[in-house]
């Protein structure tokens, strides 16, 4: 056996927001299409320190390679142990082509990609303020997504269960390399302060309680909820999937039991997952997406396979002869 390790910084090397933006959005409308292959997702919880492990997987029907991704989360320890790695084979004879050691770097930059092709399609044309719900990773990564596509927000406030947290984060983004400049940074005393006035709202917490209420967000704001990985998470009052204009998902099915979506559809406030439309089916242009400055829409984006996949082939399709190869 024969195959490549790619450590974190090597993946780092080879993984821009622009370029994985772009390769995502093409594996979901491939996913869309019915030119993907996607599973179910495995999640294996470890209660004894409020561990939850998620193995996804996904394969572009003729892309060079598949990948296993296995990601992990420890949500009790102060702060936050976050980990992962990915198995990528050849899709020829099933033989292991890579192992990305990236420590969740590839799971941290295809979900802000995830939330950039959702803003390209969703958002207002012209986003000028950003309201952050939650100080992880996903803060910095979601507005990586976004300054991809909307460069022009000029002013983003976070607010964070931990207002120690929340100014950390405000300091890291001022630094941070492909913001916007001149971007003005704060940090919001509550979710209500964050989210009224904006034009995009993200959150991406570990939330089991709703934490943004329907009469709060703007007319024609895009809702992009990333935190709703598990059964028993929630960011979002379900008032507002019900009152959106339009409602997406990346994954129909897999919303209907993970997601945003999940809570609504078991409260009764929308009827069928069939009122969802897969953002998948707005890339590939079988759905219009935005057809009005004033729709308010909610994006629900629980994570699919197909983009751990895009990220994980364009990073082997860069890295050239980095990291190291291994022989067993």
């Amino acid at each position: 056996m024969r195959f490549r390790i790619l450590g974190r910084e090597d993946v780092a090397r080879a993984l821009d927001m622009p370029s994985c933006v772009d390769a995502v959005e093409r594996a979901f409308a491939a996913y869309a299409s019915g030119a993907a292959e996607l599973p179910g997702v495995i999640h294996l919880d470890v209660p004894e320190s409020a561990g939850e492990i998620h193995v996804k997987a996904g394969h572009l029907h003729g892309a060079p390679r598949y990948a296993v991704k296995v990601a992990s989360g420890f949500y009790g320890l102060d702060p936050p142990a976050i980990d992962g790695l990915v198995l990528v084979f050849d899709a020829r004879d099933g033989s292991l082509a890579a192992l990305l050691a990236d420590r969740g770097l590839v799971t941290d930059v295809r979900t802000g990609a995830a939330g950039g092709v959702a803003a390209r399609h969703l958002a207002p044309e012209r986003v000028e303020a950003v309201a952050v719900i939650g100080t992880g990773a996903q803060a910095r990564y979601q507005l990586d997504g976004l300054a991809a596509v909307r460069p022009g927000f000029s002013l983003v406030r976070v607010w964070g269960r931990d207002p120690a947290r929340a100014a950390r984060c405000v300091e890291d983004l001022r630094g941070r390399p492909g913001l916007p400049p001149g971007c003005r940074y704060e940090v919001a005393p509550s979710v209500r302060d964050a989210v009224e006035g904006a034009e995009v709202v993200v959150t991406c917490t570990a939330s089991r309680e709703p934490l943004v209420r329907a009469e709060w967000v703007r007319p024609g704001a895009l809702v992009t909820a990333v935190g709703a990985d598990a059964p028993d998470k929630r960011e979002l009052a379900g008032e507002l999937l019900g009152r959106a204009d339009l409602l997406v998902v990346d994954s129909r099915d897999q919303c209907a039991r993970l997601g945003e979506l999940h809570h609504a559809l078991e409260a009764g406030i929308v009827a069928s997952a069939a009122d969802a439309v897969e953002l998948g089916e707005i890339c590939a242009g079988r759905h219009p997406g935005r057809t009005s400055p004033d729709q308010t829409i909610v994006c629900d984006l629980t994570g699919v396979g197909v983009q751990d996949v895009a990220a994980a082939n364009l990073v082997l399709e860069r890295a050239g002869d980095a990291g190291r190869v291994v022989e067993l």
